[in-house]
């Protein structure tokens, strides 16, 4: 139970994250690496991917491949947090300590789409064997 409601939440919250980037885009330029290019593609780009695999994740013929996109999804952006807390002068609106603080909870949120990677299992069917 307490498993189908947080696949709930982590899929609201690549949804809204998703919407965000079309919402504030000038927030994602921000903090694209220099070295990537087109930006605002990027941005745009990432945030139908967030959407398009956040939807998903609640239908469970698709859960096991929009979590395991979304952990494909969350390594390609981990550059980015790395250059935010890295680059904490560019972004004087947020602590440094913040920043950093970021770049553990990409892997709580890694480790929280890979428990939807395993197989779903019908307890229903157990309880009538």
């Amino acid at each position: 139970m307490v498993k189908s409601i947080l696949k709930y939440v982590l899929a609201g919250l690549f949804v809204l994250a998703g919407a965000n980037h079309f919402i504030d885009p000038a927030f994602y330029l921000k903090i694209m690496p220099p070295y990537l290019p087109w930006h605002l593609p990027l941005v745009y780009v990432s945030g139908v991917i967030e959407i398009a695999l956040g939807l998903p994740l609640v239908v469970r013929r698709f859960q096991r491949l929009a979590a395991w996109g979304l952990i494909a999804l969350l390594l390609a952006v981990f550059p980015a947090n790395i250059h935010m807390a890295v680059h904490h002068e560019s972004f004087p609106e947020y602590r440094e300590i913040i920043l950093w603080l970021r770049l553990p909870l990409q892997f709580v949120l890694l480790a929280w789409c890979h428990w939807y990677t395993r197989p779903v299992r019908d307890y229903r069917s157990r309880r009538n064997a």
